[in-house]
């Protein structure tokens, strides 16, 4: 070293020292979780696994967080696991709400589960006054890409009017959406739906569309489920002209990972399956196996944020996509947040048609077919609390059935 550099050396290092031994000053402050409380929304989703409840948790730092989903009796148990407990722990929070009540939790204890791992890390933003999408490593893309569940209208028509299918399908392009989606053949509940017949329907409807989007647009279409394999085999294959962005749930969700493996060797459409699933052991065969080529794995249905970004890694090792199912608005934007940040193909379900939410006056930030990003804390998410209803409220402690190994992970007792 000679004397020039030895000399800056000296003069640096004070200033090294000093951002050495101060505190960042995004140190999480000291916290316990005190109360979680549960609220009904205007006009409430009644589907277990579709809810938008809305839960809030509060600290004795005076930060709350705000969550969606689950049920009143799945949020009471699961909130239990919570009191007392460090907020910023959500990863511990999570693995002992899992199994502290005995028995694996079911889709609709997940949900609610998910809603309160929202909740908390809406409360690590907010303490630390940057959007999820900051704690999870930064965005890779400036806005998440839509297709609306039921297509766009043109402007100027009245909300009643009947649209032909290409009509709603241009309108849908014409809107700024990535892609026009479908359903096969749709008739009124409780008819009588033979699928064998309805195929060459379908597949005539799948044409139209393709017209309509040109070229160069997308379309996809949702079998519901409707399809036993083989005609789910006879619709894929009449179909693989029209070019489909992708085909969802194309046969019963109990035969799925049997069935699809089967269809994947025998069609050339794109799939994609798992709107009623749960947990990622539901579906991480197909993801591993490349049997499907995305998922709809969606927020709270997973367990929160904490167990989404495990589903995208597991995806992005296996170059599989994400296309998320909707759920109620304060999830979909914590999607916004979460799919931000993946490097692979994302594709989100949006169901509000860009109109206002009234009991949520910043909520997610949309335009033109497609889902922002936003520098709010936490979910970037505020709500008017008078608008809702409180239906519950824990304030102690749950059951805790749990051992510690001797490495200080949990087992079941």
């Amino acid at each position: 070293m000679n004397r020039r550099t030895f000399v800056k050396a000296l003069t640096a290092a004070p200033a090294v020292g000093l951002l050495r031994s101060h505190p960042a000053e995004a140190d999480l402050p000291e916290a316990k979780i005190t109360r979680v409380r549960i609220y009904r929304p205007p006009n409430l989703n009644p589907l277990f696994n579709q809810s938008d409840m809305v839960v809030t948790v509060e600290t004795d730092a005076g930060v709350t967080g705000i969550g969606e989903g689950g049920a009143k009796d799945t949020l009471e148990q699961c909130a239990g696991t919570l009191i007392g407990k460090n907020p910023f722990h959500s990863a511990a929070i999570w693995q002992e709400a899992y199994i502290a009540w005995f028995y694996p939790p079911g889709r609709e204890k997940a949900h609610a589960l998910g809603a309160l791992d929202l909740a908390l890390w809406d409360i690590k933003g907010k303490a630390l006054g940057v959007p999820i999408h900051e704690l999870l490593g930064g965005t890779a893309r400036d806005y998440c890409e839509c297709y609306a569940t039921s297509g766009a209208r043109p402007p100027g028509v009245a909300p009643d009017a009947r649209l032909s299918l290409k009509d709603r399908a241009r309108a849908t392009m014409d809107a700024g959406y990535r892609a026009f989606r479908m359903a096969p053949a749709d008739i009124a509940i409780g008819a009588v739906y033979d699928t064998r017949a309805v195929v060459r329907l379908v597949a005539q409807d799948c044409r139209d569309v393709r017209e309509a989007v040109g070229p160069n647009g997308n379309w996809c279409i949702d079998f519901h489920q409707r399809f036993d394999l083989n005609d789910a085999l006879r619709l894929c294959k009449a179909i693989e002209e029209y070019d489909p962005f992708f085909v969802e749930d194309p046969v019963r969700d109990e035969n799925a990972l049997q069935d699809i493996p089967k269809l994947r060797q025998m069609t050339s459409v794109p799939l994609t399956h798992g709107e009623e699933w749960g947990l990622k052991w539901d579906f991480n065969r197909l993801v591993e196996n490349h049997d499907v080529d995305f998922v709809r794995s969606t927020l709270p249905n997973v367990g929160g944020i904490t167990e989404m970004m495990k589903v995208a890694a597991i995806c992005e090792t296996h170059a599989v996509g994400i296309i998320p199912h909707f759920t109620g608005p304060i999830a979909t934007a914590a999607l916004v947040n979460c799919l931000s940040t993946f490097s692979g193909p994302v594709l989100m379900e949006y169901n509000y048609g860009g109109r206002p939410i009234d009991y949520l006056p910043e909520c997610l930030d949309f335009k033109n077919g497609k889902a922002y990003t936003n520098q709010r804390p936490g979910l970037g998410v505020t709500a008017d609390m008078n608008r809702l209803t409180q239906i519950g409220e824990v304030t102690e402690p749950g059951r805790r059935n749990v051992y510690k190994r001797p490495d200080g992970s949990l087992t079941h007792w």
